[in-house]
């Protein structure tokens, strides 16, 4: 096989993904790891995403605490001034690497005793069993940042690496508003998926998405 035969193949290869080059002497080209598809068009919990593409899912709790809600997070849940929140921070994990960190905050008042309860599977499993939530729909914001150096250890990338910014309310079937989030993905491992109705056309389409069960 001629070499431009096989740098073609392999500029294809790595721009889609499956492997990835290293300049230096100690470089060369490897198997890039699997892409996690995050699946905007449906609204539940991670590890049910993980499942369906074959890894195995876990989360590392990090944090849980209960606090009064700053005066975005009471507008955003539909909460009186001085209510509580739940916020539960977690690292999430694909066959035992960090692909995401989120912090996601409830309505402490609707969910009693949460915080007291295993958080290390899906939140949004564990609120359904628990307390017959329901979900009905979702607005997700994304916006591509640079990892700031806590998040960046945490996660197990360089500083300044670019990670995907997906902000999240949810609204249960009724349409209370049940959960504030904002979560931090690797963009090195996670693949964003929307699908755009039928004449909706790029321009038509908003940065904001709705999801709905």
């Amino acid at each position: 096989m001629s070499r431009s035969t096989l740098r073609t193949a392999l500029d294809s290869l790595e721009a889609a993904g499956a492997v990835r080059r290293v300049a230096g002497r100690a470089g060369g080209t490897f198997v890039a790891p699997r892409r996690i598809e995050r699946d905007l068009r449906s609204l539940v919990g991670l590890p049910s995403y993980l499942r369906r593409q074959g890894f195995s899912a876990a989360a590392r709790v990090v944090s849980s605490a209960t606090l009064e809600a700053d005066d975005e997070t009471a507008a955003t849940l539909g909460l009186p001034a001085g209510a509580f929140v739940f916020e539960v921070v977690r690292v999430r994990l694909a066959d035992g690497e960090p692909i995401s960190l989120e912090r996601a905050r409830f309505p402490a008042e609707r969910f009693p005793g949460l915080l007291d309860r295993s958080l290390g599977g899906s939140l949004y499993e564990l609120l359904a069993s628990a307390y017959n939530l329901v979900p009905g729909e979702a607005e997700e914001r994304i916006e591509i940042v640079s990892a700031p150096a806590p998040e960046a250890r945490i996660l197990g990338i360089p500083r300044s690496a670019p990670l995907a910014a997906i902000t999240r309310v949810a609204w249960d079937a009724d349409g209370r508003p049940f959960e504030s989030s904002y979560d931090l993905f690797r963009a090195d491992r996670v693949r964003i998926v929307v699908r755009t109705p039928a004449g909706v056309t790029g321009s038509q389409v908003e940065v904001a998405g709705r999801t709905r069960r």
